[in-house]
């Protein structure tokens, strides 16, 4: 399972740049991130190379939690995700957010978050599917 580091941020001025630099004077890449925002915070998702050295670097500074997240293969064709989506739907799993990004040789991977008690069952019907889910190495490597 690949883990996600998500950090809650005030929704002010300079506090990505302060996570950043953390990463940066640590040597954690990031490798995908998405955020989201509310009024008064932001919540900063990130797939990063290191995800332990990265949340005991910003712990001290920021409220940091890791989630297991499901990273597979997708197509980089209109309707890559549809097949996903539409595997997924079928099988009764909840997709409660996900995000892509391109890796290596242009292949397009999505990070998806479904419920904890679905996960076992998410992994394997899309590998029934033929669809690839990355090991975390092959995507804190990348």
């Amino acid at each position: 399972m690949v883990t996600q580091i998500s950090v809650f941020i005030p929704n002010r001025p300079n506090q990505l740049a302060k996570v950043t630099s953390i990463l940066m004077k640590e040597k954690v890449n990031i490798r995908a991130l998405t955020v989201s925002e509310t009024a008064d915070y932001g919540i900063l998702r990130m797939i990063v190379s290191d995800p332990d050295k990265a949340q005991k670097a910003l712990q001290d500074s920021f409220l940091v939690d890791q989630t297991d997240v499901i990273a597979c293969e997708l197509k980089d064709k209109p309707g890559g995700l549809h097949e996903i989506a539409t595997i997924l739907g079928a099988a009764n799993v909840n997709i409660e957010y996900l995000y892509a990004f391109v890796g290596k040789s242009n292949q397009a991977i999505l990070i998806l978050r479904v419920e904890n008690q679905m996960r076992s069952k998410a992994i394997d019907v899309l590998e029934s599917k033929s669809i690839k889910i990355y090991d975390p190495d092959e995507i804190y490597n990348l």
